[in-house]
């Protein structure tokens, strides 16, 4: 919530800042407004991007190694983490939109030159994530559920490739021996550093994503993903495109480490199951 408010919302200012406005006119629950769609989708997100990283990671190895537990190369690597990333937009974008905005659609324009919809700025407009998909569909059509699709490919293929090969690397130089697995710990600083980084080179284009999303609940402001940013610096400047950066690193850092832990201990029960039923 504090992400999209500082990236797309107006008067918030720091990130400090942005907490106590929020916690002033919504309390609490405005930290975690547009937040159980994404709640009851992660899993499923989660799953299929981890799981469309490794085997086509394995499907390159066997197909360059004749072994698809072959140690992967870089290029393999690369390779598996855009596929990655440009299937989780196709998953990703209508959740990423739902949640902003829901999260954006108590936010107060004031600017009077623009012609606005009916719905008074500042008040809501979605009941809640069924009805905003619904009033999304009704009103823009399947493009309108993809808004920001360009943007979030921008976003999560760069994004993906710092997040998989900084763990990689980070867990081959904390345990060199392939044939030992890093201990619980390590593989959690890992994840962790690995979603930091992550979120530090997804930023910029995470400012274009959330403008765009949440252009469209009162009017349009953007043309598309190049008009926005071309607005957003001729507005702003290039530090625009560092807004809530520290939010994305902050959370980035936990998130990703408890991602990459349950992960990996769920790689480890499986395979263990298998040893005991296939001895």
């Amino acid at each position: 919530s504090l992400q999209t408010r500082l990236q797309a919302g107006q008067g918030y200012g720091n990130t400090l800042k942005c907490v106590l406005t929020v916690y002033r006119n919504e309390s609490l629950a405005g930290f975690f407004k547009g937040m159980s769609f994404p709640l009851a989708s992660i899993g499923i997100y989660s799953s299929v991007v981890f799981g469309v990283f490794s085997n086509t990671q394995r499907l390159l190895s066997q197909l360059r190694h004749g072994d698809a537990a072959a140690a992967p190369s870089l290029a393999d690597m690369t390779l598996a983490s855009i596929v990655a990333g440009v299937i989780s937009v196709g998953i990703g974008t209508p959740v990423e939109l739902v949640k902003t905005r829901l999260q954006m659609q108590t936010q107060p324009y004031t600017k009077a030159n623009i012609k606005l919809n009916s719905t008074v700025p500042g008040s809501p407009v979605y009941r809640g994530p069924i009805h905003c998909v619904r009033t999304i569909l009704q009103k823009e059509g399947i493009a309108g559920i993809y808004r920001g699709n360009v943007a979030m490919l921008l976003r999560d293929v760069p994004g993906y490739c710092a997040y998989f090969i900084p763990y990689a690397m980070f867990c081959d130089w904390i345990s060199p021996d392939s044939s030992i697995s890093p201990n619980p710990f390590s593989i959690w600083v890992a994840g962790g550093v690995a979603g930091a980084v992550s979120w530090a080179v997804s930023t910029p284009m995470d400012v274009v994503k959330s403008r765009l999303q949440a252009d469209g609940v009162y009017f349009k402001k953007y043309k598309g993903t190049l008009d926005c940013m071309l607005q957003s610096y001729h507005n702003e400047g290039l530090k625009v495109f560092c807004r809530g950066l520290m939010v994305n690193t902050m959370r980035g850092f936990p998130s990703s480490a408890a991602m990459f832990l349950g992960y990996e201990l769920s790689l480890k029960a499986m395979k263990r199951c298998q040893t005991e039923t296939n001895p």
